[in-house]
């Protein structure tokens, strides 16, 4: 029976570790390219360890965009979007979850629904609001958003919502508590997991997006770094070399958040049920 459980324990590590290296692969090859240079990852078909790495590749690189100005502007939108996300989403969960409405699951459903709509449909629509508002070139269409809730984040925290006793918030409107102070004193600080869980979705949402900022920014001092990134795309080609070494800086504080609140993400995927 032990060498049973051994054996499957060791297949089961070894189909793991073969997918963490499958899933790694594309990250490690763009870490090698952003060290080596052009005529090495032309002769390699598989780069991953660069015959001579080259530090300087990143200096160059961020010499080539105003890096500093694209990462203001990134790390703006990101706070400002995950504040919003917070707040809006976390609010209409509440009240999908514990307020007492009348076809309040028609309107969840209907909420949920907007899932299924492509960003494409709406995109044209959005434009000529934020057009028509003058504020086209700016940054608020890609804040502002965020304060209207998320479909997937309102689910998210209903979900959690549901878990969480009516004891204690029945308890709590005894000692006179309001359903507002239910929700900051009681609801908000028990939900710290799914909390966690999605501010790390939204950051890597706005950290990463690209097609709004590109429908909506024109002036170049106000783009992003996913948008900055297609400075090194001209009629000439693709410096690679620098691309990559762009695409690992821009990349790290996305690494970082997520080891630094794994614990938290993982805890708050799982706990979120599928209660009610």
């Amino acid at each position: 029976m032990k060498v049973k459980n051994i054996a499957s324990d060791a297949a089961r590590y070894i189909v793991i570790t073969g997918l963490a290296v499958l899933f790694l692969a594309p990250l490690l090859w763009m870490l090698a390219a952003s060290l080596s240079n052009v005529e090495e990852i032309g002769r390699a078909r598989f780069l991953f360890l660069p015959e001579k790495a080259d530090i300087g590749n990143y200096k160059y690189a961020l010499t080539l965009m105003p890096f500093g100005r694209y990462f203001l502007n990134t790390c703006l939108v990101t706070a400002l979007g995950i504040a919003g996300t917070l707040v809006s989403s976390s609010m209409a969960a509440y009240a999908f979850a514990r307020l007492k409405v009348p076809g309040k699951n028609g309107i969840f459903i209907l909420v949920l629904s907007t899932l299924m709509l492509p960003a494409m449909v709406t995109c044209v629509p959005q434009f000529v609001i934020f057009k028509s508002l003058g504020m086209y070139d700016t940054l608020w269409p890609l804040i502002l958003p965020a304060f209207f809730g998320n479909a997937l984040y309102i689910f998210l925290f209903r979900q959690f919502f549901l878990t969480i006793p009516s004891e204690l918030e029945d308890a709590a409107r005894l000692d006179g508590c309001s359903t507002w102070q239910v929700y900051t004193r009681i609801l908000m600080p028990l939900s710290g997991p799914v909390a966690v869980s999605v501010m790390v979705f939204a950051f890597v949402g706005y950290w990463n997006d690209f097609m709004t900022p590109l429908i909506y920014l024109n002036s170049v001092e106000k783009r992003t770094l996913a948008l900055g990134l297609a400075t090194f795309s001209d009629v000439q080609g693709v410096d690679i070399v620098s691309l990559m070494a762009a695409s690992v800086v821009t990349l790290l504080p996305v690494i970082v958040l997520f080891f630094a609140a794994q614990k938290f993400f993982v805890k708050g995927v799982v706990t979120t049920g599928l209660k009610g």
